[in-house]
This record gives structure tokens, C-alpha cells and sequence, in this order.
């Protein structure tokens, strides 16, 4: 399903096409491609090359996305295709984010059957991710509308690059985002990202304030690159003050790769002191990621009370009263609960859908 029509462009007087997807405005002659490789022009208008084409499909916890504020418990159906609208040189999906051999998308699926997959499996929802939905924008909108049909919530995973109109049409079909604030400077976004931070901070605006979309952010922190106190103080203020306390934040940890290789992980330490600085910010919910660390996977009321103990992507304690409230004093725990978790735990299985929906 090839050169799949869009809508997000202009044509331009000097003849170039302009995408108007992401705040790159890539403007392309005929047969040339944008930054994100899977929006070309074909002939006076812009396609998506990878539209109905996976690079595979996944059940995952949900709690891997990361949302620990969504359905806990609960399994998400996993999927993206190729091509990102970043160039992060840290990128840990590389071989699929940063692909250029789009005939590797082995797996066919309509949104339909994506949706029946989804159901068949018993999967909560179906999660956009591994690259960012952004540049896959009518598929993904599609797949989530195939979905809410059938009753499975849709989360985006997403940098948050995308300018107001596409940003509008994507998140009016998302349950819940995790949005990827990779740093708090416009230096880092530029040198390190080829982007832009203050896209991403209107898209967190926006989900917070103009939409239903449960919202949680990821912070990779890489060693002498976006990891100092005085730049998590400046981001966690930030959050607090523009988008609420009840936003939970996940630090998680670096790990060498693409071309970031010679950069060593993240100590823990980092991760936790992050953890402290956001939580004395007045964020009520931060956590730690991709590190062993059993405090930073807590899920406490502000009495101090925990609700919610985790093992990894396990669920090792469930104490929310009905309704997500605090059982000690009664609070709100802000998110997407039901009384019980689920129980899916920490299995990631591969899921052909030609097989799944047969």
C-alpha cells in the first residue's frame, strides 16, 4: 500500500512541494524525499511510503512504553514502521527509526486487522512506537480509529515534533502519549538531535491543557550531554509550573549505541538524584528506568502511602482503592486505573498479524 495520499502540504511558487507535518517544512522537487525519508513527493503532492507496512508487531507490558499511570498491569499490542523526523545520535531503534530500506517492512496489516489482532490477543490497547507516529501520521490515525471501534485504547510514543493542525488530528484519536523531552536546552535539540525544543514543549502544552490524553514524559539522561542538576531543575520546575504536578516524569537510563557509542551509561545515582530534585520540584510522580532500583519504581500518594509497588515491568503490590484513590487518607492518584491490574507481567511476545486475524 504505497504512496498513500496525504493532506499536510503546500505547493510552493518556486515549484517545491513544502510537508507540513513537522517543524522541518521539508520542501522537496519531484522524486526527492523529506528528512524522515517515508514522506516523498509524487508528482504535485506528498505520500507516505510505509503506509499499511510494519517493521513488526509486539505485545508488550505497558509499563515498557513507559506509562505507569495507564492501565497498569494491562498488555499493549507494540508497532512502528521506518523513518524518523529526528537524528538523534543517541537513537536506540536506529535500525528501525533510522532505516532507509523501507522494502524491510516485512509485515502487511490494515488498520483493521490490527485492530482485530489487538482484540483477538486481549491486548488494552495498541501503541504507537519504536519510531515516532508523527511521520507515519494517516496510518496511525487509521489503525486508531480501527481500534476505538472495538473498544482498545491507542497510546502514542512520540518526540513531540509536529506543528498544530497534524499535532490536532493524531492526539484526537490518542488515549495516553509518552512524550520523549529529551533535554531542556535548544542546544542539545540542535546539536545533538538536529531539532527543535520548543515544538516539543507546545505539544506538551497542548496535551495537557486542550486535550483528554493521559500524559506522561521520558527523560534519557546521558552522561555530560543533559544530565546536570541545574538542567533537571530547570526542566522539573518547568513541568510543575506550565503543565501540573501530577505529570509523572521517567528518568531512564542511557546505554551506548548508534553514534553515541563511546559515551558510557547512565550511572543510577544520576537517575535518582533526578528522581529527588524532581520530586522537591513539587513533581508528585518521577521515576527511574532502565536501572535496578525498587524506590524509583514506587508509585506513593503524597501521605506517603504505596499504592503501587513494581518489579521491573511486574506489578508487585496493588494497593489502590476503587476508583484509583488512596486507601490511607482518601486521595486521588492521578491517571487511567482500574480497581484491579491487569496481569499480563513482563512477557514480550512477537505477533504476526496475517497469522493473528486468519
Amino acid at each position: 500500500m504505497p504512496h498513500h495520499q496525504t493532506s499536510y502540504w503546500t505547493r510552493l511558487e518556486d515549484g517545491r512541494v513544502q510537508c507540513d507535518v513537522c517543524p522541518r517544512l521539508c520542501k522537496l522537487r519531484k522524486g526527492q524525499r523529506g528528512f524522515c525519508f517515508v514522506r516523498a513527493r509524487h508528482g504535485d503532492a506528498i505520500t507516505l511510503e510505509t503506509y499499511g507496512r510494519s517493521s513488526g508487531f509486539c505485545i508488550d507490558p505497558i509499563e515498557k512504553k513507559p506509562l505507569a499511570h495507564f492501565l497498569p498491569g494491562t498488555s499493549v499490542l507494540s508497532f512502528g514502521t521506518a523513518g524518523c523526523n529526528l537524528g538523534c545520535r543517541f537513537c536506540q531503534n536506529w535500525s528501525i527509526s533510522k532505516s532507509r530500506e523501507t522494502d524491510t517492512l516485512a509485515d502487511e496489516a490494515s488498520p483493521e486487522a490490527i485492530a482485530r489482532a489487538a482484540a483477538r490477543h486481549g491486548c488494552r490497547s495498541v501503541a504507537f512506537t519504536y519510531n515516532d507516529p508523527v511521520v507515519f501520521l494517516e496510518y496511525a490515525v487509521d489503525v486508531a480509529k480501527a481500534s476505538r471501534k472495538k473498544g482498545i485504547k491507542t497510546v502514542a510514543v512520540t518526540a513531540g515534533e509536529v506543528l498544530p493542525a497534524p499535532r490536532a488530528e493524531l492526539f484526537q484519536c490518542m488515549d495516553a502519549a509518552n512524550v520523549d523531552l529529551k533535554a531542556f536546552t535548544e542546544e542539545f535539540y540542535r546539536e545533538v538531535c538536529f531539532g527543535e525544543l520548543q515544538p516539543v514543549k507546545d505539544t506538551l502544552v497542548y496535551l495537557k491543557h486542550e486535550t483528554s490524553v493521559w500524559l506522561e514524559i521520558t527523560n534519557l539522561m546521558i552522561p555530560g550531554k543533559n544530565d546536570s542538576p541545574e538542567e533537571t531543575d530547570a526542566m522539573t520546575r518547568w513541568v510543575v509550573r506550565e503543565l501540573g504536578p501530577d505529570v509523572p516524569i521517567h528518568f531512564t537510563a542511557f546505554h551506548p549505541d548508534w553514534r553515541m557509542s563511546d559515551v558510557p551509561p547512565t550511572p543510577a545515582a544520576t537517575l535518582r538524584r533526578a528522581r529527588r530534585i524532581a520530586l522537591a520540584n513539587g513533581v508528585r510522580y518521577a521515576y527511574t528506568g532502565n536501572v535496578m532500583d525498587p524506590e524509583g519504581s514506587v508509585t506513593r500518594c503524597g501521605c506517603g502511602e504505596v499504592l503501587i509497588a513494581r518489579d521491573g515491568y511486574d506489578i508487585a503490590s496493588w494497593d489502590l482503592a476503587p476508583g484509583g484513590r488512596c486507601p490511607a487518607c482518601g486521595a486521588q492518584c492521578a491517571g487511567v486505573f482500574e480497581d484491579r491490574p491487569g496481569r499480563w507481567g513482563a512477557r514480550r511476545q512477537p505477533v504476526s498479524i496475517a497469522e493473528s486475524v486468519a
